[in-house]
């Protein structure tokens, strides 16, 4: 399994752990807020909003909290208004960090994440300092026994995408974060439920991270994951499929 599918892998099995705790309603409405907020509340003429729309069906999201959220964006209902920082940093074995987030206190956030990393042995970078490792690009992930491959390809293609890879187990389809929407909308358009379908931060090149730095590496990661502001944290490390699921265990 290639270091993207697999890494997007751990984050659909974590978004499994957090949909049980209200986590993953927590992260969609705000980014339908934030959507709602920036193109407007008709998701027909604003695709960033019809993609997190689909993300929160396909988590079951009650009708009336997707409405909420996208009105509390629009203005039509009272709520938090919310800002969207990166930051970036340092993990165990000098693995890049560059965490993404939604908030409505820049400095509980900075805050938060500052204690997280120096608890499980990172820091803090300053701006640009490993932003320039990773390509901002839209991906899509698709399980192979979910999609008829020249179906899948054609789709994607067609509407935008730049590359389409195999690795033996899943579909990884590139695409510039300009066309992604069109490029998701295709893949559902043929019936395919993604497992993973984002503007996604993909690292240049990965690191191998081992044994106890990679222990280490993975409580950092769910440590950040787990903090109310932070909505995607992306790192260049490569940690073997044993690792993961001991980590996740």
């Amino acid at each position: 399994m290639s270091g993207h599918s697999k890494w997007h892998s751990i984050k659909h099995k974590k978004g499994a752990a957090d949909a049980k705790r209200g986590r993953l309603f927590t992260r969609i409405i705000k980014e339908l807020t934030v959507a709602a907020r920036a193109g407007g509340g008709d998701p027909d003429s604003n695709p960033r909003l019809r993609t997190v729309i689909a993300d929160a069906k396909a988590a079951n999201m009650p009708a009336d909290n997707i409405k909420r959220a996208i009105r509390r964006g629009t203005g039509e209902e009272p709520g938090v208004s919310y800002e969207e920082v990166t930051y970036e940093g340092y993990g165990p074995g000098g693995i890049a960090l560059f965490i993404e987030v939604l908030t409505d206190n820049k400095n509980r956030a900075v805050g938060e994440i500052r204690h997280a990393l120096t608890k499980h042995g990172g820091n803090l970078g300053s701006s640009n300092s490993v932003a320039w490792m990773f390509d901002k690009r839209g991906y899509i992930l698709v399980e192979q026994g979910e999609a008829e491959e020249e179906a899948l390809m054609t789709a994607a293609i067609d509407a935008g995408a730049d590359d389409f890879r195999d690795d033996a187990e899943n579909w990884e389809i590139i695409s510039a974060p300009e066309v992604f929407d069109v490029v998701a909308e295709a893949v559902r358009g043929i019936g395919v439920e993604p497992t993973s379908a984002q503007v996604a931060m993909l690292p240049q090149n990965l690191v191998a991270v081992e044994g106890k730095q990679a222990q280490q590496l993975m409580k950092l990661l769910g440590a950040l994951e787990d903090l109310d502001d932070v909505q995607n944290v992306w790192s260049n490390a490569d940690i073997s499929e044993k690792e993961i699921e001991a980590s996740l265990a």
